[in-house]
C-alpha cells in the first residue's frame, strides 16, 4: 500500500508578516494546494495509518497525510482554519522546548537571520568568526576542510546556505553554535529572541485546542536536536524530556516521532521503538510503501513539490523501503 506524505512547515501570509523572506507556503498557495490535494489524493488520518501499519487496516488507493513540523502559531491561525474548512486531518509535531520554556529554538533563530539578511554576507561573517574562535576556546578543522565537506548545495538552498545551516545546527561545538546563532541573529534580527518565541510557537493551550479539533499531535524532540549526531545518553535525555511534556497530547503506548531535520540512528530507533512509538517520519523524499517500509522510517514529500508550487511529485521514486 503507497502513501504519500506531505511535509509542510511555516503557513503563513508571507508578504505581510515582519519577515517575508522566511522560507513558507504562502496563505494564498497553502489554500490552493490543499484545494489541490483534497481533488487528486485520498487524504487519510494518522490513525488510519497506525492502523494500516498494524494489519488492520487498508488505505485507500493515493492516500495522503498532511504533516506540519516545529509548533508554529500560523499552523494554528492559518492551518488548523483551512483543514477544519476542508474536513482534513493535520498531523503536527512540536519539539517540547517551544511550548514548554517558550524559548526560541537555535534552528528558528538561523531561519530569522537568514531572512533578514543576505546569506552571501552571512556566510562570509561566519567564516570570520570560525577563524576568530578557533583555538581560542574551541578546536575544530580549518574553513578549507569545513567548506569542501559541508558547502554543499541541494535541491532548496545555495551551497553558502547550506554551510551556514550545517555549522549552526549540528557540526560546531554546541556551546558555539548557540552563541554564533545569538550573535548574529542579535545582529540583524530587530527584535528580541523572548519576544520571537511567544509571537512565533504556539501555546500548550493552543495545542490542547487542535487536539479537541481531531488534529494529531506528535513528537519531534524537545530542543530540536540533530539526534543521530548526539551521545546516546544525550539523546535518550531529549527523547524522555519530549515524552514528559507531550505526555497529555500522545499515547505513550501508540505514539509517532518525527526526526528533528530526518536526522537518526539505529540507536534512535531502537530507543524510540522501546519507548512505544509506531511510526517514525524522516525526511528521505519518497512515497512511501507500508508494505515494505519500516514503520520508523517513513519518507515524505516536502510541500514544494506539488501544485502551484511545482509538480515534482510525478517525478518522485517510490521507495524502496
Amino acid at each position: 500500500m503507497k502513501l504519500t506524505i506531505v511535509m509542510y512547515h511555516y503557513t503563513r501570509d508571507l508578504t505581510h508578516s515582519r519577515y517575508p523572506a522566511i522560507k513558507g507556503l504562502d496563505a494564498e498557495l497553502f489554500r490552493e494546494q490543499i484545494a489541490f490535494l483534497k481533488e487528486h489524493f485520498t487524504v487519510v488520518t494518522m490513525e488510519e495509518v497506525l492502523d494500516c501499519l498494524e494489519g488492520r487496516y487498508e488505505l485507500p488507493e493515493h492516500a495522503l497525510l498532511l504533516t506540519f513540523d516545529d509548533g508554529y502559531i500560523d499552523n494554528y491561525t492559518l492551518a488548523l482554519p483551512v483543514l477544519e474548512e476542508n474536513r482534513l486531518q493535520g498531523s503536527f509535531f512540536i519539539p517540547g522546548k517551544t511550548f514548554a520554556e517558550h524559548k526560541l529554538l537555535d534552528v528558528n533563530k538561523l531561519h530569522y537571520t537568514l531572512a533578514a539578511a543576505e546569506p552571501e554576507i552571512l556566510y562570509r561573517e561566519l567564516l570570520a568568526k570560525l577563524d576568530y574562535y578557533r583555538g581560542r576556546e574551541f578546536d575544530f578543522p580549518s574553513n578549507e576542510e569545513l567548506i569542501a565537506q559541508y558547502a554543499v548545495p541541494n535541491r532548496f538552498d545555495t551551497g553558502e546556505t547550506i554551510f551556514v545551516k550545517r555549522m549552526l545546527q549540528t557540526v560546531l561545538p554546541e556551546r558555539l553554535r548557540k552563541r554564533i546563532s545569538s550573535e548574529l541573529f542579535a545582529e540583524y534580527v530587530n527584535v528580541s529572541e523572548e519576544q520571537l518565541a511567544y509571537e512565533l510557537y504556539m501555546s500548550e493551550e493552543q495545542i490542547r485546542l487542535m487536539k479537541r479539533h481531531g488534529m494529531f499531535i506528535g513528537v519531534h524532540g524537545y530542543d530540536h536536536y540533530w539526534l543521530g549526531n548526539l551521545p546516546d545518553d544525550q539523546m535518550r535525555e531529549d527523547i524522555q524530556r519530549a515524552l514528559t511534556v507531550m505526555d497529555e497530547f500522545i499515547d505513550r503506548k501508540r505514539w509517532v516521532m518525527n526526526y528533528p531535520y530526518g536526522s537518526y540512528n539505529d540507536g534512535v530507533l531502537k530507543y524510540v521503538g522501546s519507548e512505544g512509538a509506531a511510526a517514525g517520519l524522516i525526511t528521505k523524499v519518497a512515497v512511501a510503501d507500508l508494505d515494505t517500509c519500516a514503520p520508523l522510517e517513513l519518507p515524505r514529500l516536502d510541500c514544494n513539490d506539488f501544485p502551484p508550487k511545482s509538480e515534482n511529485y510525478k517525478n518522485i521514486s517510490r521507495s524502496e523501503g
